[in-house]
């Protein structure tokens, strides 16, 4: 692959910089980003319109700043979502799940696996222990499978060997 270069504005990145561009979903990272942003308009429209003592209803100033708060906790989940994404670089692969971020090398990566009902693509490891990649999801469609290829070949040009590890894509 030839050298990474800086762009300068208005320049299109060279095959190296597509080749360890970041992997991201699209549609789930959308869904989640407006998820995020209504819920915390509804949530503290809720927490702003509840009948007080003075309206002649029950709910007190605490009711009114749990509704915004649970509307605060359900963006930040989604936030978190939204923020899945799979880093590639020349010695290792960044995978930012839901709950938990794993750093690999190239060379533990033994199988790549996103056929049949698998909802994203998942890595089998060296020590036997298969990760969810979730930045690379079945939604996607087309542009999901484009992707996969690129992270299978990824893995075999900076895996195990140069030739093809264990690979099943659709």
């Amino acid at each position: 692959m030839p050298a990474l270069t800086s762009m300068r504005q208005g320049e299109h990145p060279t095959d190296e910089q597509e080749a360890f561009a970041p992997f991201r979903p699209r549609r789930g990272r959308s869904v989640a980003l407006v998820s995020a942003v209504l819920s915390v308009v509804v949530f503290v429209a809720i927490a702003l319109f509840l009948p007080g003592p003075a309206d002649g209803g029950n709910w007190q100033i605490g009711d009114r700043l749990f509704f915004a708060a649970l509307g605060v906790a359900m963006a930040l989940l989604l936030w978190r979502y939204a923020s899945i994404q799979a880093t590639p670089t020349r010695e290792v692969l960044t995978v930012r799940n839901l709950f938990t971020t794993r750093v690999v090398s190239w060379r533990s990566i033994v199988d790549v696996r996103f056929a049949g009902g698998d909802p994203w693509v998942s890595l089998e490891l060296e020590d036997t222990d298969v990760l969810a990649l979730m930045a690379i999801q079945k939604a996607d469609g087309a542009f999901a499978r484009a992707e996969a290829r690129r992270l299978v070949a990824l893995v075999q040009a900076l895996g195990p060997s140069a030739t093809s590890p264990g690979v099943t894509l659709d």
